[in-house]
């Protein structure tokens, strides 16, 4: 067990919808700059924002208060990734390794690319499917260079420790034996998945092709050196909330309390009350149209 838990706020698929992160006093922290982002000697932790077979596009919030986890809005709609052929929503646990950051003013020399401005995002390909606002530990893989409308969009392959097939992994070459099509279809999906909303393709760097474990982890502590930067208001975040209750050296340190009374404003903890849509396809299909 990691420690942490969450609690959501207000209903599912709504704009109004958050998952707060807590420790294990249960007091409120932030999962961009509180949860470390090492787990152990080599394994990170992940944030998962999306489980797998899902379909609404939730990510941290990296601009609000604490960063709660809710669902991306475009247009004012909420945002729904379709479901491309031959694949159902999300082709694994998506989310991002906290304590990191793909900083906008830094041009990658791999990609010639910007950062997007958010934490670095993982893939998680193991056998279960995580719940939204989990702390998972994984171990990486290797990494993927997108080019996201012009900007840097590294997605790390990992899985989860505690998967039943977690020994037998250990770099991407163990992912290209053991999952044949995985990768292939990792990629396919990054490169059409905007199509349906009318936008172009995406690219990737190094000709779409899968870097090893070691180019990924020196990618990834690349990102936390940029988030250290942010955090400690050495880099200008221009609108990130760096708000956090751990981060010793940041100017933005806040004590619990102050954390408390910025859920404490939002509607209240989602319940038997809320309306949860039962048919995640059916209100897909509402949002739509």
């Amino acid at each position: 067990m990691s420690g942490f838990s969450s609690e959501e706020r207000a209903a599912p698929f709504t704009l109004e919808y958050r998952v707060f992160l807590k420790n294990e006093k249960g007091q409120y922290i932030s999962p961009f700059h509180d949860i470390p982002i090492y787990a152990d000697k080599d394994i990170f932790h992940m944030v998962v924002e999306v489980p797998r077979w899902s379909n609404a596009k939730m990510e941290i919030a990296t601009k609000d208060p604490l960063n709660p986890i809710k669902q991306d809005v475009k247009k004012g709609k909420l945002r729904y990734v379709a479901n491309l052929f031959p694949y159902k929503g999300y082709i694994w646990n998506y989310g991002a390794i906290p304590q990191t950051w793909e900083d906008p003013g830094h041009s990658d020399k791999h990609t010639g690319c910007c950062g997007d401005n958010d934490p670095i995002d993982v893939c998680e390909i193991g056998s279960k499917v995580c719940a939204r606002g989990e702390i998972i530990r994984v171990k990486v893989l290797g990494i993927l260079a997108m080019i996201d409308e012009g900007e840097t969009d590294w997605k790390v392959i990992a899985i989860n420790v505690d998967d039943p097939d977690a020994a037998n992994y250990n770099d991407i070459n163990d992912v290209k034996r053991l999952k044949p099509g995985y990768l292939e279809a990792t990629v396919d999906w990054f490169r059409r998945y905007k199509v349906p909303d009318g936008k172009p393709e995406n690219e990737f760097a190094f000709n779409a092709e899968f870097k090893d474990k070691d180019f990924a982890v020196d990618i990834i502590k690349s990102t936390h050196d940029y988030w250290k930067a942010l955090v400690t208001k050495k880099t200008d975040g221009k609108g990130i909330s760096c708000m956090n209750t751990t981060v010793s050296e940041s100017p933005f340190k806040c004590d619990p309390d102050a954390a408390k009374a910025i859920v404490d404003a939002l509607p209240p903890p989602c319940e038997s009350a809320c309306t949860i849509p039962t048919d995640v396809d059916k209100w897909f299909h509402h949002q739509k149209n």
